[in-house]
């Protein structure tokens, strides 16, 4: 599962440690009731992952593990600004981030491939390792593309192409002979919410 909205709004969120709004708790709760009921769940630390997933374990006493290899991408000198401003200041670099993500980072962020390799780390050991049927991961949109794109043999170019929404659920079906990928339909939300990149 994607968070839900947070309060620094669209923006290149990344490591950024902001909360979820009201809207974004209530978008999360919604997807979490409507798909469980759930074994266990692993979640991000960054906040608008750990918050819900520390409530949703508390009150149904189900084991929960951080994992910091589930973290967002880092991105560098544009955490925490808008496409609106990076179009005014550097439009040419925002363009090529957009077309070609693998080799147009932003300045200073964590390269595309090395959050590839981090991100499969911890999706591989999550695959191998004897646990509950049922397992929520509670992440990011980017971390959740990489998976996506591993699992459909997709290239990283494609990052970008896929749509993950706000408190949207992703259901892998983990079989010997190949994994399923299984989009969730996201409940009716409490409010409008805005994309952004966290």
């Amino acid at each position: 599962m994607r968070h839900g909205q947070t309060t620094g709004g669209f923006a290149f969120r990344g490591s950024l440690d902001e909360p979820l709004t009201p809207e974004g708790w209530g978008q999360m709760q919604g997807s979490f009731d409507a798909h469980g009921p759930w074994d266990a769940l692993i979640a991000s630390p960054l906040q608008r992952c750990l918050a819900p997933a520390r409530t949703w374990a508390g009150a149904a006493g189900l084991a929960l593990r951080e994992d910091p290899r589930l973290r967002e991408m880092h991105f560098g000198v544009w955490e925490g600004r808008t496409p609106a401003e990076l179009m005014e200041t550097e439009p040419d670099a925002l363009a090529r981030f957009w077309e070609d993500p693998l080799h147009h980072v932003p300045p200073g962020a964590e390269p595309l491939t090395a959050f590839r390799d981090r991100v499969l780390a911890a999706w591989t050991d999550l695959v191998r390792e004897p646990a509950p049927a049922r397992r929520l991961v509670v992440t990011h949109g980017g971390v959740i593309r990489l998976i996506l794109l591993h699992e459909q043999r997709r290239p990283l170019e494609d990052l970008l192409v896929l749509e993950v929404p706000h408190a949207c659920l992703y259901r892998i079906h983990l079989h010997p002979g190949g994994h399923r990928v299984e989009r969730l339909p996201v409940p009716p939300e409490p409010a409008a919410s805005t994309e952004s990149l966290e």
